[in-house]
């Protein structure tokens, strides 16, 4: 892939601190992410990743970005995976209490002893990473733009418990897309933020970084780069933040794709709140989709309950990688909790019939690891709260042309006749065969296909 205009000289940079000349300023400027205290007293104060700039008055300025964690911290992390005081075994023989202890015990003692977090953080740097202030907050992101003539411009939003991380696999193949099977009239200019509260974005001080406050500071973001028009694509809880998007319809947004829809109308999503058995006048792909939902919601859901109402209780977070570690581990798809790709990865084998297809143990320390390192699980936790309990899979109404990928892992699978209805120019629908709810982490070469083919006709 062709070098980012805006690409980042060399400087030394670290999660604390980075230097790097901002776009539109003469001198270098000096950042300060959590100021000079020590790391236990980051820990106990709960340290917000503010981001300070010294040495010019422009607070648009996109300025660049390059990780380098301090090796004490990637010690720190390991001492207090070795250390973990670790209960009794369930008392089952399956996930349905939890991370069963083998699992998440055999995972530490790699990620304490093996695993090396500099492999990723040298992916990282390999790409160009900017930073710029949106209404009083560092957005951090990822900025590859193609060497091809007239590629779209798109920006990818990551979900819960995932990050910038989940989307790696699939730039180059949108950016670079000659390298991959595609042709260069398919090419993206690819963006891909961090969250406010995720990863290395400042995390929010004060309420209102809902969805639809973070829509609008990506529409910023879009313009801030020079793009006039662009797509937008996300799943998960960043389909939360493209479905907003979608529905404030800013005149810059062109479409959107989307492999977590919002389809479920609202006489059947009450229905199913209520507890009511299935409707008889759904069809029966649309029979499907309720019981699975239904099933979700009984089974699998008490991750996002308590990060809904309680996300400051999760202290567990901040304190102990393996607490993170098994909060992050158990979110269910639609094979199972936990993640049953996420599982398999995580053992290097396959497990229960379900593929990790491209993802692997490491990619899945690779991200607990950035919530570790950067102290954002209650932060990311806290976007839930903001969302104020608003489903996902509830039918939006979007009315801009919109794109939408079935994974058969998903959580549900949505019929086309509720797609329809919620997003009503659909041009783009498509069932693929394999894949789940992280589908671009695992399945990297078709998730960037039914990119390629959903936006062909706004080209």
């Amino acid at each position: 892939m062709s070098p980012d205009p805006l690409a980042p000289k060399k400087s030394s940079v670290s999660r604390r601190h980075f230097v790097g000349t901002g776009a539109m300023t003469i001198a270098a400027a000096q950042l300060g992410i959590f100021g000079g205290a020590s790391r236990s007293s980051e820990r106990k104060q709960v340290a917000m990743t503010q981001v300070e700039q010294v040495g010019s008055s422009d607070a648009t300025a996109v300025r660049p970005f390059k990780v380098n964690i301090p090796e004490s911290d990637l010690s720190e992390m390991r001492t207090r995976i070795n250390a973990t005081r670790w209960p009794e075994r369930e008392t089952v023989t399956n996930t349905s209490q939890g991370v069963p202890l083998a699992m998440i015990q055999d995972v530490a003692h790699y990620w304490g002893t093996d695993y090396n977090w500099r492999k990723c953080e040298a992916k990282l740097n390999a790409l160009p990473n900017f930073v710029t202030e949106i209404d009083g907050l560092d957005i951090q992101f990822i900025h590859v733009r193609s060497k091809h003539e007239n590629a779209l411009p798109i920006i990818v939003t990551h979900g819960w418990p995932g990050s910038i991380i989940e989307q790696l696999k699939i730039i180059d193949p949108l950016a670079n897309p000659t390298a991959h099977g595609g042709s260069a009239s398919d090419a993206f200019h690819v963006v891909v933020p961090s969250v406010p509260g995720y990863g290395f974005s400042g995390k929010p001080t004060t309420t209102g970084w809902d969805p639809a406050h973070v829509a609008r500071a990506w529409v910023v973001l879009m313009q801030r780069l020079g793009y006039a028009k662009f797509v937008a694509q996300g799943g998960d809880i960043g389909a939360l933040i493209t479905n907003e998007m979608a529905e404030q319809a800013p005149p810059q947004l062109l479409g959107m794709h989307t492999n977590f829809p919002g389809t479920v109308p609202r006489d059947v999503a009450k229905a199913m709140q209520c507890g009511d058995p299935a409707p008889s006048s759904l069809s029966a792909d649309e029979k499907r989709a309720y019981d699975q939902l239904a099933a979700f919601s009984r089974a699998h859901f008490a991750y996002a309950v308590m990060m809904t109402t309680r996300p400051q209780t999760l202290y567990g977070m901040s304190d102990s990688p393996v607490s993170l570690a098994t909060w992050l581990i158990d979110h269910g798809d639609g094979w199972g909790q936990p993640a049953a790709t996420v599982t398999s990865a995580l053992a290097g084998r396959t497990i229960d019939g379900y593929s990790a297809g491209d993802l692997t143990r490491d990619d899945v320390l690779d991200n607990i690891s950035l919530y570790w390192l950067t102290n954002t699980g209650i932060s990311a936790a806290r976007f839930y709260w903001e969302n104020k309990g608003r489903s996902v899979t509830n039918a939006v109404n979007v009315s801009i042309p919109a794109a939408v990928t079935v994974f058969p892992g998903e959580i549900y699978q949505a019929p086309r006749s509720w797609t329809e209805q919620a997003y009503h120019k659909l041009i783009f629908f498509d069932v693929v065969d394999k894949g789940g709810h992280f589908a671009a982490w695992e399945q990297p070469q078709l998730f960037s296909e039914q990119l390629r083919a959903g936006f062909r006709t706004l080209r």
